[in-house]
């Protein structure tokens, strides 16, 4: 299964943005500097989740002519590409565990 070049691009971002700023992302850290992996993909998906909303108020605000068509097309291009990251690493781990049950016991 192939990841296309959006879904990269926004994982990437998505990284990025988080190694800059993990108090930003919601990901726990403890003071050694290790986290709670549940913690970090809450987190992720909280997000991911405020990225979908903001879109979609963005979208609103324009249909009642209240916001600047730049905003609009920037919020909405993030929430695709929050949209398909999730989407490919949604299928990254079906695809993980299908391999898994697939293993010999």
């Amino acid at each position: 299964m192939a990841i296309g070049p959006s879904a990269a691009a926004a994982a990437y971002q998505t990284a990025a943005k988080m190694v800059a700023n993990p108090a930003a992302t919601g990901a726990a850290t403890t003071a050694a500097g290790s986290g709670n992996f549940s913690d970090f993909l809450s987190g992720a998906m909280h997000n991911a989740v405020q990225t979908m909303q903001t879109g979609e108020q963005m979208a609103a605000k324009q249909a009642a002519g209240k916001a600047d068509i730049v905003d609009v097309v920037n919020a909405v291009n993030s929430a695709e590409l929050t949209l398909d990251t999730v989407v490919a690493v949604r299928d990254k781990v079906i695809s993980a565990y299908q391999s898994i049950m697939q293993m010999p016991m």
